[in-house]
């Protein structure tokens, strides 16, 4: 079975903040590059970034972006 493509994008994302390639500070792409970059709609990338707010990966600045936040717990 396929991974949803939201899925797919948001366990990319992790990788590379787990993997250190995204450091906490660091702004993610627009949304329109990440839709660029991976190939997917809006909606998928939007649900993306919604997981991963949810498990404190990453958080939006209104009018800034979306950054990576620093770990508390790591």
């Amino acid at each position: 079975m396929t991974m949803p493509k939201y899925e797919r994008v948001a366990s990319a994302i992790r990788d590379q903040i787990q993997a250190g390639e995204l450091r906490p500070g660091d702004q993610l792409p627009t949304t329109q590059g990440l839709i660029d970059h991976y190939g997917v709609s809006y909606g998928s990338v939007r649900t993306a970034l919604l997981i991963l707010k949810a498990e404190g990966l990453i958080e939006g600045r209104q009018g800034e972006g979306v950054f990576v936040r620093e770990q508390s717990d790591r």
